[in-house]
């Protein structure tokens, strides 16, 4: 303060004017611009916002490829008498090291790269990754990990490597502790799609041949049943012995794994759709020289709960049903 009045007084009247308007702005600058994101250890407590993020439902940050940003890229710059010098490259950087957060007392203010800080957004700030830049963070103490966006610029904090927006540390499981002893690996956006068509496409082909697979099988269990196979009592107007099992026969193949297919298939709309209780069961009864393989739903207790099951929703797809007694 001394030095800043012997400035003054040693200026004519001239330049007065316009070196206080000089001195003012160095005064408030940290208050503005690539300064507003940073954190000193001199600032107030920082906290949390009232909401709460649930960590299952929070999604990492989608690296891709983006050209350095105007603003916070400098080579060298200096904060606090202290320089950092900035990578021409992040390409294959890691480190460990302890990571904080920041969250609501720095919502909505500038960050290094001249976007607005959100503490629900998957960023971070480091000292010498180029902005923007992708980043890998693992919590070494549990194990999670998450992806951020490197958009800022510190933590300016002894022995500190990355500061975590809010929803990164709500991810990660550190909010509580406030630090976390972390690992941090830069990801090549590049690379990073590429690995991710590699992961898609397997599961892509399945998709496609699953559907494919269950085409077939509902044009296969759509047509009609060989008339050698209807039995007798699937006439209405025959008696049904209480005594005798009651099926619902569904389709029948000459190939058990089809047969089988259905089965499966049948199981899972009786187990996700709720069909009535007494479908207890879906059963293959082979012909006496295992020629066709007749898939079937039950036994059931009489002939009106067979009607009753071929009435069902679950089953309206099928239009080749009768009953069976045995």
């Amino acid at each position: 303060m001394k030095d800043f009045l012997s400035y003054l007084v040693g200026v004519n009247s001239g330049d007065y004017l316009s070196k206080l308007v000089v001195c003012i702005m160095v005064v408030t600058l940290p208050a503005c611009g690539f300064f507003g994101g940073l954190r000193s250890s001199t600032v107030t407590q920082d906290s949390a916002p009232n909401v709460v993020m649930k960590a299952s439902k929070i999604k990492d940050a989608e690296p891709r490829v983006e050209p350095k940003s105007r603003g916070g890229n400098a080579s060298v710059y200096t904060v606090f008498g202290k320089s950092y010098r900035v990578l021409d490259s992040a390409k294959g950087f890691k480190e460990r090291g302890d990571a904080s957060w920041y969250g609501k007392k720095f919502h909505g203010r500038d960050t290094a790269n001249g976007e607005r800080y959100d503490m629900y957004q998957m960023t971070a700030a480091h000292k010498h990754l180029p902005l923007p830049s992708y980043v890998k963070v693992t919590n070494l103490e549990n194990g999670k990990s998450t992806i951020v966006r490197v958009n800022d610029r510190g933590p300016f904090h002894g022995g500190r490597i990355i500061d975590l927006s809010y929803a990164a540390a709500t991810k990660i499981d550190m909010l509580k502790k406030g630090t976390a002893r972390v690992e941090i690996e830069v990801i090549d956006p590049k690379q990073w799609a590429k690995a991710k068509k590699s992961r898609q496409r397997p599961a892509k082909q399945a998709q496609a041949a699953q559907v494919a697979q269950a085409d077939a099988a509902q044009a296969e269990f759509n047509a009609p049943a060989p008339p050698a196979e209807r039995n007798k009592a699937a006439d209405s107007s025959a008696p049904v012995a209480s005594v005798q099992n009651h099926y619902l026969q569904i389709a029948s193949y000459e190939s058990l794994s089809a047969a089988q297919g259905l089965q499966n298939k049948l199981l899972e709309k009786i187990s996700y759709g709720g069909a009535p209780s007494e479908a207890h069961n879906v059963v293959i009864h082979p012909s006496a020289n295992k020629a066709l393989y007749r898939v079937r739903i039950g036994p059931v207790a009489s002939r009106s709960e067979v009607e009753r099951l071929k009435a069902h929703p679950l089953l309206d797809s099928f239009d080749s049903m009768y009953p069976v007694v045995e």
